[in-house]
């Protein structure tokens, strides 16, 4: 393999995945440094503690590890690194079958599609990311991740529907159901203050 340009700002070289490849330790080590800087933060929006974002970026460098060796030209480490991380928390949320609020294919795609476009919500641009995160924990665990899916990561609800194993209709209403979650969540907290104030 020959890996002609990484992302510098990773001070990850090609002769650290060239050593990877070839098993070196203390070069694995360093990817692995590297990695947990980058990837560790995307591992707690999909986790709710330390030991559970560690497993997951464990399972995840050992699929970044391994497919290194079929890399091959210019590619960018860092968003490389990161979808192969999202991926593989995605499978782990699939292959968990965490999915007590899981709406089939059978549900009727019209009435999903009409609840979809019919919610509108600011909060994501209208909070700071911290407290969105920690509003999304009390969600739904399948809403939680298609928000965080579709509002942080940037996917499709075509993607997400793959991603998940659901329709893109289901995906639409998870959104809809995370936002609507979201606002009341808001207003609680905004009653709360005003409340204090008095």
């Amino acid at each position: 393999m020959k890996v002609r340009s990484i992302h510098k700002s990773l001070e990850v070289t090609i002769e650290i995945i060239e050593a990877c490849n070839r098993d070196d330790r203390k070069a694995i080590n360093q990817l692995y440094e590297h990695c947990f800087h980058l990837l560790m933060p995307v591992c707690f929006r999909y986790n709710n503690n330390e030991e559970d974002a560690r497993a997951a970026l464990n399972q995840g460098f050992l699929k970044i590890l391994s497919g290194l060796k079929q890399m091959e030209g210019e590619f960018n480490f860092g968003a490389w690194a990161r979808r192969i991380m999202v991926n593989s928390l995605i499978d782990d949320y699939r292959k968990n079958k965490r999915y007590s609020d899981h709406i089939t294919k059978s549900d009727n795609e019209r009435e999903l599609d009409y609840y979809a476009t019919g919610a509108k919500n600011d909060a994501e641009s209208n909070l700071g990311y911290d407290a969105i995160m920690g509003l999304l924990e009390d969600l739904p665990e399948t809403s939680a991740y298609v928000f965080k899916l579709y509002v942080i990561e940037g996917y499709s609800h075509k993607e997400i529907g793959d991603m998940l194993d659901i329709s893109e209709g289901t995906s639409k209403w998870h959104l809809s159901t995370s936002r609507k979650m979201l606002r009341e969540k808001l207003e609680e907290l905004e009653n709360q203050k005003r409340r204090l104030v008095i």
